[in-house]
């Protein structure tokens, strides 16, 4: 790769790179060794075919989309592989106020399949509409706004009244 490219391409890096991260955890229900696994894999692919993604329209959805896809190959690859747990075996200190909500609502992320997990966090984190999350799942809109309905009332039902005791006066 020509100097500028790699130049152009370490400043996309390094620029999304905490937002890739971001999402990957939320993708892999908070594991953040699996996410740094698949944000390297995201940016390694990107730098193979930089020339023609810096050409893209729009870079950073091209970098969340192979994220995405990248994570569901995974999960597909995994069903015979390692396997996770829902027990966190050391859980920090009790500094942020907000930690006992996220580690629930990690926890409640995790028990939904992969593909509505995906779903959840494009529609929801990533704020993308329908069809933008189809083409990033290779999906009809349909099957988004099904999957859509499904994972929130999955997480509702996992949830139930618990999110009320953190909710802030």
């Amino acid at each position: 790769m020509r100097q500028g490219r790699a130049d152009e391409y370490a400043e996309f890096a390094t620029a999304r790179a905490g937002h890739l991260y971001r999402s990957a955890c939320l993708l892999t229900a908070g594991d953040t060794h699996l996410a740094e696994d698949l944000v390297q894999e995201t940016l390694g692919r990107l730098y193979v075919r930089w020339g023609r993604v810096s050409r893209a329209q729009n870079p950073a959805a091209y970098a969340q989309t192979v994220l995405t896809r990248t994570f569901l190959a995974h999960q597909r690859r995994r069903s015979s592989g390692e396997r996770t747990t829902d027990a966190f075996p050391d859980l920090p200190g009790a500094a942020d106020g907000d930690a006992p909500l996220r580690l629930t609502l990690l926890a409640a992320l995790a028990r939904l399949p992969a593909k509505d997990r995906a779903v959840v966090v494009l529609r929801y984190w990533e704020d993308r509409s329908v069809e933008q999350t189809a083409d990033v799942l290779d999906v009809s809109s349909a099957a988004v706004r099904t999957r859509s309905v499904r994972a929130l009332g999955r997480l509702r039902e996992l949830l139930g009244g618990d999110l009320a005791e953190y909710a802030r006066p």
